[in-house]
């Protein structure tokens, strides 16, 4: 037993560490171990005063030395696994995890952690093992509901994430985090108005929830009834919050103003992995012209795989960001002197759009997430293209300079290993099976609606949509037939491997896109396997994604300029299977001829544009 006086001293420097009042607790634990060197615990609170402060190396020590002189302490234990989670040695805070559950198997917030961390590994069944467990220790710990709604969300039981986030809500109503992944289940589930509301409650809770007010600016671009200027006018008020205070922080440009020398580009992503991103950046990485070009990729991906390790390969430099803050990749972008900085991601998960508000780069430009705006001044150009946007179309609805390339937005690499396409299903259905495979997020009333009158005008005809668990989602069908679309008529797949999910297509006749957020790599897939898809063209970039695919396969005719216009041309190409099954026998060869698929022109085509403005940088300075 310690002295009383020692004693008294530690309890009131835990008191301060409670109150956040961390000199003042550091002072006391340092006269502890001034009369007692080898006092667990003030050994122990220093060590997690340190965790706290930024110190996490100097903590796993301290740590280290309580448990070496105290080693069945629980607490120990789980707090050298905040330290060890704070370097980013996720084994060895597992470990020490498991280590504080046995001793004190009754720990709930090393359940609740232990779980968060097997969660993050994709172990999602063992996760919900120490999450369920944390919850009935600690039933009213509304960061415990939240992870488990993580969980059954990646385990694509959306309802049950709802339900979870709901609780979370309920047992703290200003739990801002809880609002903002109730949005994002919501979204996912197709309920836009609602993840909108969410997001909107997250930000109104905590106004400088950067991650949330993302996610509505993000979820905005689903939504129908979200009018395009409405929706820029929330990416300003984003960027004042978020990126124009750091202007301050910008510093001046001393990157040599040859207009013809060799470029530095760098590429910023949290999804250089196996990931739509990751998969439409191979083929560019493997054709830029390093004669001209030196190749930086700034990689978030925090569990690097197959496709990672080939994006490696065709890059001057890599560097692994994950474990770096916006103010430390600024910094190290800085000292690369890159001359042109690409942001891969805009507003969607794990952006990095403050490290662009510090303008590391002179030019930096926003591409192939999704074609809209940043909202920021900092950041300098969108890449897009005329079909997506023509001149003077949507330009208004940008805070940056559009880039427009002179022909495709995309460029696609099939799986190597695809399913052949097979024969049109009509042909043996006897019917025709329009389908699309895109997130549910972009299934909203007005396309469903539409979708309907399609059926109507194609008798017998069904419908085929990707859902979140497929045809066990009752609430996704029910969205169907409360708006007339008979049971028989539909079906929904879930999620699917990568080539199973193409196979799907053999099952579908026709592709119907969906608005105002078209398909991507989704309408890319369904052409690969031979299916034609109808789009309706509307004025903002997402809305038009379909109009560049199909103008690049000399497919205009698929191309809907009204609503009418589109059950129209559906029920043209249904009522002519001859036609349908010509078309379907030629995609795959139109397809490998056209620029989408042409990775060394569409290449040289991006390199001309990063050119290009980097020529206006060097001309207007």
């Amino acid at each position: 037993m310690p002295p009383p006086d020692i004693q008294q001293a530690n309890s009131q420097a835990a008191q301060l560490i409670a109150a956040n009042r961390l000199p003042e607790a550091e002072a006391i634990c340092r006269q502890v171990l001034a009369a007692s060197p080898n006092d667990p615990v003030a050994l122990n609170q220093l060590g997690v005063i340190a965790t706290r402060t930024g110190h996490a190396p100097p903590a796993i020590e301290l740590i280290g030395c309580a448990i070496s002189v105290s080693p069945n302490n629980a607490e120990f234990h789980f707090n050298l696994s905040q330290a060890q989670m704070a370097i980013g040695a996720m084994a060895n805070a597992e470990s020490s995890l498991r280590r504080a559950i046995a001793l004190s198997p009754d720990f709930a917030p090393a359940q609740q952690n232990l779980g968060a961390i097997l969660a993050q590994q994709n172990r999602l069944a063992e996760a919900e093992e120490h999450l369920r467990a944390a919850i009935a220790l600690r039933p009213n710990d509304p960061t415990t509901y939240v992870n488990l709604g993580r969980v059954c969300r990646w385990q694509q039981r959306l309802e049950e994430a709802i339900e979870c986030y709901r609780k979370a809500i309920e047992v703290a109503p200003n739990f801002a985090g809880a609002y903002s992944a109730l949005g994002s289940a919501l979204r996912e589930a197709g309920r836009i108005g609602e993840a909108i509301a969410a997001f909107r409650k997250a930000v109104d809770l905590k106004p400088n929830f950067r991650e949330a007010h993302s996610n509505l600016v993000y979820a905005m671009h689903f939504d129908p009834d979200t009018d395009p200027q409405a929706n820029f006018a929330e990416h300003l008020r984003w960027a004042a919050k978020f990126a124009e205070p750091l202007r301050q922080t910008i510093q001046p440009h001393s990157n040599d103003r040859n207009p013809d020398r060799r470029l530095r580009i760098g590429y910023v992503s949290p999804d250089l992995m196996n990931h739509v991103v990751g998969s439409f950046m191979e083929p560019i990485l493997e054709q830029h012209d390093h004669s001209r070009y030196e190749i930086f990729c700034y990689s978030d991906v925090a569990a690097p795989d197959d496709l990672t390790q080939r994006l490696m390969r065709h890059a001057d430099v890599w560097r692994q960001t994950a474990s770096l803050s916006d103010e430390q990749l600024a910094q190290q972008i800085r000292e690369d002197r890159i001359d042109v900085l690409i942001d891969l991601t805009l507003h969607m998960r794990r952006n990095r759009l403050t490290v662009f508000a510090r303008k590391p780069a002179p030019v930096q430009i926003t591409h192939l997430a999704y074609c809209a705006t940043s909202g920021m001044s900092a950041m300098d150009w969108c890449i897009t293209d005329p079909h997506m946007s023509p001149p003077g179309m949507n330009d208004q609805w940008f805070t940056e300079e559009l880039l427009r390339l002179p022909e495709s937005y995309w460029c696609y690499r099939p799986s190597a290993t695809s399913p052949p396409v097979g024969p049109l299903p009509a042909l043996q259905n006897g019917y025709v099976t329009f389908g699309s495979l895109n997130t549910f997020a972009k299934v909203n009333s007005r396309v469903i609606e539409l979708w309907k009158e399609v059926l109507d005008a194609v008798p017998n005809s069904r419908l085929m949509v990707h859902a979140t668990m497929g045809d066990a989602n009752a609430a996704a069908r029910k969205v169907f037939t409360d708006a007339g679309i008979a049971p028989d008529r539909l079906t929904l797949v879930g999620r699917a491997q990568r080539d199973q999910y193409l196979d799907l297509y053999n099952r579908i006749d026709i592709a119907l896109d969906p608005f105002p957020y078209g398909g991507g790599t989704t309408s890319l897939d369904a052409l690969w396997m031979g299916v034609p898809l109808v789009t309706l063209a509307g004025q903002t970039a997402l809305s038009r994604t379909g109009v560049t695919l199909l103008w690049n396969l000399d497919l205009t005719h698929l191309v809907a300029e009204s609503p009418q216009q589109y059950v129209q041309i559906a029920a043209s190409l249904a009522a002519d299977v001859t036609t349908l099954a010509e078309l379907r026998a030629s995609f795959r060869e139109r397809l490998s001829q056209s620029v989408l698929m042409d990775a060394n022109r569409y290449t040289r085509n991006l390199e001309e544009v990063y050119r290009a403005a980097w020529e206006q940088w060097c001309a207007a300075s």
